[in-house]
């Protein structure tokens, strides 16, 4: 599974309430994601029409 960024900061409403801030790792440890709540924070396919994550590039391995 690609591993997502925080750009801009959220309250996960829909589960437990968890503050993401900007620069953290999404979902966090131990959360699970669903591809329709990815999709929905990562474009502007939300109420807010704002961008809150973003995939992180793969680290080249050696």
């Amino acid at each position: 599974m690609p591993e997502y960024k925080v750009v801009r900061r959220f309250k996960e409403t829909k589960h437990d309430g968890h503050v993401y801030e900007v620069g953290d790792i999404y979902p966090a440890e131990g959360k699970k994601a669903t591809k329709a709540r990815l999709e929905e924070l990562s474009t502007k396919k939300n109420k807010y029409e704002q961008i809150f994550i973003e995939e992180v590039a793969p680290k080249d391995k050696e």
